[in-house]
This record gives structure tokens, C-alpha cells and sequence, in this order.
């Protein structure tokens, strides 16, 4: 659901910036069935669960055209930034309840919440990675000078076919920086470590 959170929220805030089609399209609902992608969410994670024991998979991108939204080249920075922010507001909403529910609930139900936390946290910053697809990619676009957004655009279009093969470079290089980072996040919020 924290994925499907994410990609509802880049909906919604395409439709508020002007951009009906994930409307249209009738993306703007929670109904888990309307996101899945066959591939990113069912094989893919099943293939690393069973390879790794790591779960790596996507939803079905919520689609908006680019050229409908308001604030100019910030647009697409503003949509991208919207799921990474869900994820975060979904983080801190668990760790609040983590944080005082403590002795109230099932030590059951404090430790799903708190991988509530960490699932959302590990969503969020990893989306704000700027490899394309991912929303960082897209967030620091929409920062960039006119002239090193265009440089940008031009590689983010000729590398995406290979962002797969980025991420998990990226995972494989810095899995360890990328967890511990993670972790201190993680125990901030909630105050202890998983």
C-alpha cells in the first residue's frame, strides 16, 4: 500500500498542477489492482526475494503530461517530489504511533508498524536517487540552469534503458552506506534500532 500511496500521491499533485490524466486514466484510486505492473511488481519481486532475499519491484507509474502542468519547469519536480514526500509522512505517522504506543499495543502490532516506518523510509530515499526513472532524477532536473537541463534530459533519455542495470550498481556499490543511512533515519524516528 506505501507504494501505491506513492504513486496516488504523483496523481494527485499532477492533477492539482493542471494535469488531468491520471484522472483520466482512473489512477487516482488506492485499489492496489489498478497499480500493479507484471513485471515490477509480481516477477521481478519474486525473482530477488528468492535470489537475494531482498525485494526490489515497482508499481505501474502513474502517467501525467508534462506539458499540462503549472510552474514551468518545476512541474515534473514538484510531481516526482509528491511520492518520496507520501512515503515520509506515512514514516513519520508510524514512528508516532511506535514512539507512544509502546506498552499500549501487542509488541506485535508496535513491530509491524515500525517496518511500516522502515519500508517507507527505505521507499522514499531510495526514489530520491537521481538515476532515471526514479523522482530524484526528475528533482534535480527541475533545479538545474535551462541550459544543464537540457544536457540532462538528453542523458536521462538515452540512459534509461539502462537504469535497471544502474540501480543495481548503485544498490551493489553503496547498499552499505545507502542501510546505514537508513538505519540512523530509522532510529531517529521510531528511537531504537531494528
Amino acid at each position: 500500500m506505501s507504494v501505491v500511496v506513492h504513486e496516488v500521491s504523483h496523481g494527485y499533485v499532477a492533477d492539482i498542477l493542471g494535469d488531468p490524466t491520471a484522472r483520466f486514466s482512473g489512477r487516482l484510486t488506492l485499489n492496489p489492482i489498478s497499480h500493479l505492473d507484471p513485471f515490477g511488481s509480481v516477477i521481478l519481486p519474486l525473482l530477488t526475494f528468492f535470489t537475494t532475499g531482498f525485494i526490489f519491484g515497482w508499481a505501474k507509474p502513474v502517467p501525467y503530461n508534462p506539458y499540462n502542468l503549472q510552474k514551468g519547469k518545476y512541474g515534473p519536480g514538484i510531481v516526482a517530489l509528491a511520492g518520496p514526500m507520501a512515503n515520509f509522512v506515512i514514516a513519520i505517522f508510524f514512528a508516532l504511533f511506535v514512539r507512544f504506543g509502546v506498552g499500549s499495543f501487542s509488541p506485535f502490532v508496535i513491530e509491524l508498524a515500525a517496518y511500516v516506518v522502515l519500508i517507507n523510509l527505505l521507499l522514499g530515499f531510495f526514489n530520491l536517487i537521481p538515476i532515471p526513472p526514479l523522482d530524484g532524477s526528475k528533482v534535480v532536473a527541475s533545479f538545474l540552469p535551462y541550459n544543464l537541463y537540457q544536457k540532462w534530459s538528453r542523458i536521462e533519455a538515452v540512459t534509461t534503458q539502462y537504469s535497471l542495470i544502474f540501480l543495481f550498481l548503485f544498490v551493489f556499490l553503496f547498499f552499505g552506506i545507502f542501510s546505514s543511512f537508513i538505519q540512523l533515519m530509522f532510529s531517529l524516528l521510531v528511537g531504537f534500532s531494528f
